[in-house]
């Protein structure tokens, strides 16, 4: 059985609640481990690596995606958030997230469903979620402020 779900960008795959759960195949652009500042460590371990903005899988292949790209564009180089969320470029944030909505969209199959995840920390969610077409169906605020943003898509058939 091939895989439903892929997490494009998974880092540590911090909210998987199993994190090495069979159903999905997790990407990301790296692959590091990192005692953070606290002492824990954080393992970036994906299955494949790749970049969210020209994913190596066919047509509609997925399900479900999940899209949990880095959300700061001001990060400094051996910081410990860069580590742990990664960073986007400053000049090319944009462009790079319209990539990967795409993308994200391209993978999915007719009637799959896109979960994105989003931290306007530096970046507000409006200026994001202009990058895409696309109508989401569910729009969630959570975390500290309600900064945090869980949006749900369902792609269209044809």
């Amino acid at each position: 059985m091939e895989q439903p779900i892929l997490d494009m960008c998974c880092g540590s795959r911090m909210f998987w609640l199993d994190k090495r759960d069979e159903r999905a195949v997790f990407t990301d652009i790296r692959r590091e481990q990192h005692t953070l500042c606290d002492g824990r460590n954080l393992h970036i371990n994906p299955d494949i690596i790749a970049d969210f903005r020209a994913l190596p899988f066919p047509d509609n292949s997925f399900a479900q995606v999940v899209f949990d790209p880095p959300h700061l564009d001001r990060a400094g180089e051996n910081g410990w958030m860069r580590k742990k969320y990664g960073a986007l470029n400053k000049d090319t944030w944009r462009d790079d997230l319209r990539a990967g909505f795409a993308e994200a969209f391209r993978v999915l199959r007719p009637h799959g469903t896109l979960i994105f995840k989003w931290n306007e920390t530096q970046i507000p969610v409006s200026q994001v979620i202009a990058l895409t077409d696309q109508k989401p169906t569910v729009w969630q605020r959570t975390g500290k402020g309600d900064k945090t943003h869980w949006i749900i898509f369902l792609k269209e058939a044809g």
